[in-house]
């Protein structure tokens, strides 16, 4: 059982607790930074050591009444009971983070830990201990992707959140849809592969964007199923065109938060073989993220990939935090440069020098240069002069539901 498991129902238990007339309550998400480096380094004996540091300072920066939950290798769930508002919330998250600007004592060696941070409160955000500690998760995760020693959890402005059991449900029911994006390859010339997009519709709804309910599910529960989705659905259009005798390569996102499930690239690797599609013709894509979340989760299963033929692409090369460190350990075969820096680059000269840079290190390192986000002919002539290998965008062509590209492409190739 799980320590979370443990945890909730004594956190439910304060939230019922809790008195309208003395204020809301906060729940903290906490997490101590480079813990699984720390324990690897020197063992699980030092990391645990430094773990009771931890707890020990953070008890000390709170008052008496707040509650202190150990929740795993490197986090902490804490209960703020009878806080007056968000800002005396987020005052505590700020003594918290100022606890650790001096080493933790270890008799072997101090360790200058930091922590990042997520706030939920009771019962603006959630009446119960599970929402409250997913929104908390959520906030957490804006903290890392903004920079921040901490965050407080901020609704989705869009109807997502409320809408989860129906994504969940079409998840489960197959009712979701794969839009294929092509990309071309600038020597030949030629189509070569295409990205698969989910997309979203519901009754009550219409379409809800990508850019809504990938993230939503990225923060919940719903990650890993939608990417187990697209995974089989994607292929499944893939292997009409091989069964056709028109193959191409298909290019399929995947969070960083599947590595942690156990077996997810055995599962990548079965499902390859069910719908009978190639290794070889297949990229995984994965942002700079999971570089940030467990680096060495994420290339133990990518080089299980690759040692099967799966190629792996870096997805929105230059707005994470991959270093040179990091793309000498990560097994990718190709970078794609974001879209940011390639539509920007026809109009300001340094931008133009970083995309150059950019195609440049991936092939020093063995890597094709990607080029998303182009838009137009002059874009295009650049990357062409910059000696890119292949490019994405609406230049080239948009997204198109995958049921209408197969049978396009199946009509031409009988016609050839």
């Amino acid at each position: 059982m799980s320590e979370r498991s443990h945890i909730l129902p004594a956190v439910q238990v304060m939230l019922d607790r809790a008195v309208p007339d003395t204020g809301l309550c906060a729940v903290l998400v906490v997490r101590l930074k480079g813990m699984r480096e720390l324990q690897l380094r020197f063992g699980y004996g030092f990391g645990n050591d430094i773990m009771l540091a931890a707890r020990e300072r953070i008890v000390d920066a709170l008052r008496h009444v707040d509650k202190v939950f150990v929740a795993g290798d490197d986090n902490f769930v804490i209960v703020l009971p009878a806080v007056r508002n968000r800002t005396h919330a987020m005052l505590a998250a700020t003594r918290i983070v100022g606890a650790f600007d001096t080493p933790l004592p270890h008799p072997e060696r101090p360790w200058h830990g930091r922590v990042t941070i997520g706030v939920a409160m009771h019962p603006d955000h959630g009446n119960s201990a599970e929402w409250l500690y997913r929104r908390a998760e959520m906030a957490h995760d804006d903290a890392v992707r903004l920079g921040e020693p901490f965050a407080i959890y901020e609704p989705d402005v869009t109807p997502v959140e409320i809408l989860y059991g129906e994504l969940r449900e079409d998840i489960e029911g197959n009712r979701l849809h794969v839009a294929f994006q092509p990309l071309r390859d600038l020597r030949s010339g030629e189509m070569v592969r295409v990205e698969s997009l989910a997309r979203w519709s519901t009754p009550m709804h219409g379409d809800v964007a990508p850019g809504d309910f990938i993230p939503f599910a990225e923060r919940s529960d719903l990650i890993v199923p939608l990417t187990r989705w697209s995974l089989n659905a994607s292929l499944r259009h893939v292997a009409s065109l091989h069964r056709g005798k028109c193959p191409l390569d298909v290019a399929i996102n995947l969070s960083p938060r599947v590595f942690v499930e156990h077996g997810f690239a055995e599962h990548i690797l079965g499902a390859l073989d069910i719908w009978g599609v190639p290794a070889e013709t297949t990229i995984v894509e994965i942002t700079e993220t999971a570089l940030l979340t467990d680096l060495d989760v994420s290339v133990r299963g990518l080089r299980r990939l690759r040692d099967r033929g799966v190629r792996v692409a870096i997805d929105d090369f230059g707005t994470g935090y991959a270093s040179f460190a990091y793309l000498r350990h990560f097994p990718a075969t190709e970078l794609k440069i974001d879209r940011s820096f390639v539509s920007a680059m026809t109009t300001d000269m340094r931008t133009e020098q970083l995309v150059r840079a950019m195609v440049e290190v991936a092939h020093r390192l063995g890597m094709e240069a990607v080029a998303e986000g182009v838009e137009n002919e002059e874009t295009l002539l650049r990357l062409v002069e910059m000696d890119c290998d292949v490019v994405q965008g609406y230049h080239i062509g948009r997204p198109v539901p995958a049921e209408e590209f197969v049978a396009e492409r199946l009509a031409a190739a009988s016609m050839t």
